[in-house]
């Protein structure tokens, strides 16, 4: 097996200082960034294209890329404690021993303040479902507008069932099925309806053999007991002694902040999982963060002591947690008002700055960042979705999408299966000139398993054994059509296309088709720039309810700020209300010239078949390139299909997008080394706090003590003689599902340069 290194397992990363002289590969000249790739995924408009471009490095450490999560009330999050919150009075055991109450079957009184839970009259293990919860008076208005009285009082008598019976399965329950609910509108009112009234305890489904009908069933039983360190904290529901009870701690949810650096979120909390001996599906969180950067972000779980997380810091390595409270509630996917970025952009040059010194340079581009950022604030950017949408590899994750969508699965496993003969083995050892070439091992243990299997020559162990981690739709696939009859010994499932597909984990199975969305979003967005570019024009879409006066069903996003899709934990447990799909409707005359519309009041579909399309050029840009060769000879008008995994309801994403608050600073900073860190991380700020209070130095993001640098001022105490770089930060904040990546092509002009991080492990 190919050893691999894991930096959660104990490692350190190299922090070695890099040679200026490998730089020479990292910047490319100012005509030459990723053109070619930003084309083929429809990239190709900038909307302030007289603005002066600068060439820069992005991510040249992954601490020059900074992400604070912003919260729903506008608070950019940070990391601020790493202690567990203090417990103050603990409550002795209300019931007595030999008191009739410890064996008594009357459940626990419900706070009806509570997270608008509906109280519960006490009854007996005979009287099943004879006194219903009490309802307030617009709880029961809005359950009797969707399901009508009949099924709202099944419904009562189900929520009271599994208060009652808390234990039971939910089999062990009667289930309620509504009346046929034909809009699509209403029944996703009665999904958060139910979800938030009775508090996650009943889940809904639409039933796929009957459209329109929605079964209502008690939900799993959250929280299992016998988990190592997760003991019951009430007996018959009294407080036992010397412990807190949840509804005292503040609720069942340990919400607490997550910070990392250089890794991804489900790695991070795959780690944490592991140590808490708990599913890692059991976390939630309002989105994932960019791998190759130091991020924040609120993460939550069920029924976990802030103590035996904040525990796990002592053995933390890329990662902390801290800023622990007790919630009534989880939290769900998008949940969340946006992002603040803090960008270092290293080796800033400009196209004309031959023989310039680094003063002359420094004026030159604080003009040039002076003029884009105050475009960027004014015009905004195309909300186009990023590279990072798409995958890494030669092929796509839209072909792949697309062949899926056309029926060709078989042809979507051969493109996830696809790899350029130059990563085997055999054609990796050394380049034309005789250098080695600097490939990631990972991508070569990955086209060399693919390659045998191809070949037949391994089992499902090697398959194991050989395919790296993180590939896991790849070994999924070969694993699944691998299998064999024991008897035998002959294939059972080789041409099992589906099934195979099916393996990936759902979330990275819908990312696929969500790519060709995205392909088609940004052609079509495009093309509409260059037709009307800024002016709103009739048979344009805006959202329902985003102007006063009108009704509105709002949606939650399905992506991170970096388009990545979310692998999404029970999310939908939460009691947001923020789950609604949302409307939109065409502009008529009256409304283009009554100027209350912008252009960035305008959106654009996802293409599925429950959205409205332009009814102006832009709904027929679908038509054309979907239907063309490149789009997959698809209709934007047919997009149902009998796997439920590729029959796309569409959605809708803002054309244009700007800063939040109308807000971009920036700073022109000279340096000389390029792992002199710029700016400060939350944990910097926490080390240094500490480091001043006098409580000691905290170790470092990676275990080892925080390094000392106030013997070296200057930072580079081997290169006296380098002349001085220059570097741009900028700080603004975009919101959910926006890509700063996108955001940095219009401010630079397409200068931006993405440092290739996988042959370096430098900070």
């Amino acid at each position: 097996m190919t050893a691999k290194r894991h930096l959660d397992q104990g490692d350190e990363p190299d922090t070695k200082r890099v040679k200026t002289e490998t730089l020479k590969d990292v910047q490319p000249p100012l005509g030459s960034t990723e053109p070619d790739a930003e084309r083929a995924v429809g990239i190709n408009v900038f909307v302030s294209p007289d603005s002066l471009r600068f060439g820069c490095v992005l991510k040249l450490r992954y601490t020059d890329f900074l992400v604070n999560e912003i919260l729903p009330d506008g608070q950019v999050l940070h990391l601020t404690n790493l202690s567990p919150p203090k417990q103050h009075g603990r409550r002795e055991k209300v019931a007595e021993r030999g008191e009739s109450a410890s064996c008594s079957t009357q459940p626990p009184a419900v706070d009806p303040s509570v997270s608008g839970l509906v109280p519960v009259p006490a009854r007996s293990e005979n009287d099943e479902g004879s006194d219903l919860p009490d309802l307030s008076a617009e709880q029961k208005a809005e359950l009797h507008g969707i399901f009508g009285p009949d099924v709202t009082n099944k419904i009562l008598r189900l929520y009271a069932s599994v208060l009652q019976h808390p234990n039971r399965k939910p089999r062990d329950h009667t289930s309620v099925r509504s009346e046929l609910i034909s809009e699509k509108a209403k029944r996703t009112a009665a999904h958060g309806a139910v979800r938030q009234i009775f508090a996650s305890k009943l889940q809904t489904e639409t039933l796929q053999d009957e459209p329109g009908v929605i079964s209502i069933r008690a939900a799993p039983i959250r929280g299992p007991s016998g988990a190592r360190g997760q003991q019951t904290d009430t007996v018959n529901g009294s407080i036992t002694k010397g412990k807190l009870g949840w509804e005292e701690l503040g609720g069942e949810y340990l919400h607490f902040t997550l910070y990392k650096e250089n890794k991804d979120t489900m790695e991070a909390l795959s780690f944490i999982a592991a140590q808490l001996k708990i599913p890692a599906k059991n976390f939630e969180f309002a989105g994932t963060k960019d791998r190759r950067a130091v991020t924040v972000q609120r993460v939550a779980v069920y029924r976990i002591k802030a103590e035996r997380l904040a525990g796990l810091n002592a053995m933390a390595r890329g990662w902390r947690v801290g800023d622990f409270t007790y919630e009534k509630q989880g939290l769900e996917l998008g949940q969340l008002a946006g992002n603040e970025f803090v960008l270092t952009l290293k080796d800033c040059h400009l196209e004309n700055e031959h023989g310039l010194d680094t003063a002359a340079r420094s004026e030159q581009v604080k003009s040039i960042v002076s003029d884009a950022a105050e475009a960027f604030k004014t015009k905004g950017f195309l909300n186009y979705y990023g590279l990072q949408r798409f995958g890494t590899f030669s092929t796509g994750t839209h072909t792949v999408g697309m062949k899926m969508l056309q029926g060709d699965l078989e042809g979507a496993i051969d493109s996830i299966l696809s790899y350029p003969p130059s990563l085997l083995p055999e054609n990796t050892a050394n380049d034309n000139d005789g250098k080695a070439l600097k490939i990631p091992r990972d991508d070569i243990d990955r086209a060399d398993t693919i390659r045998k299997w191809r070949e037949g020559t391994i089992n499902v162990q090697d398959i194991r054994n050989g395919m790296p981690k993180r590939f896991q739709a790849e070994a999924a696939i070969m694993q699944y059509l691998s299998k064999k009859d024991k008897k035998s010994g002959l294939p059972i499932q080789d041409n099992d296309w589906q099934g195979a597909l099916m393996q990936i984990q759902r979330n990275l199975r819908l990312m696929y088709v969500h790519a060709y969305q995205s392909l088609v979003w940004n052609t079509v967005a495009g093309k509409r720039w260059e037709v009307y570019g800024n002016k709103v024009v009739e048979g344009d879409l805006v959202v329902i309810g985003e102007k006063d006066g009108e009704d509105r069903n709002g949606v939650s996003e399905e992506v991170d700020e970096e388009g990545e899709p979310i692998v999404r934990p029970t999310g939908e447990d939460s009691g947001s209300k923020e789950s609604d799909f949302t409307r939109a409707r065409p502009l008529n005359k009256a409304d283009v010239e009554s100027g209350r519309y912008d252009i960035f009041d305008v959106v654009l579909p996802l293409p599925g078949f429950d959205v409205e399309y332009p009814a102006n050029e832009s709904g027929k840009f679908y038509e054309d390139f979907m239907g063309s060769e490149e789009g997959g000879k698809l209709d934007p008008h047919k997009m149902r299909r009998a796997w439920k995994d590729v029959s796309l309801s569409g959605g809708y994403r803002k054309m244009m997008a700007r800063p939040l608050k109308g807000v971009v600073e920036w700073e022109v900073k000279e340096y000389v080394q390029d792992e002199d860190q710029l700016v400060s991380t939350d944990l910097g700020r926490l080390q240094a706090q500490t480091s001043v209070n006098g409580a000691g130095a905290l170790t470092s993001i990676n275990g080892s003590a925080a390094p000392d640098m106030s013997d070296q001022p200057d930072g580079h105490s081997v290169e006296m003689n380098i002349s001085k770089k220059l570097a741009v930060i900028m700080k603004f904040q975009l919101g959910s599902s926006q890509y700063a990546t996108v955001a940095l092509r219009e401010l630079t002009m397409g200068g931006a340069a993405a440092y290739k991080p996988e042959f370096n492990t430098k900070r």
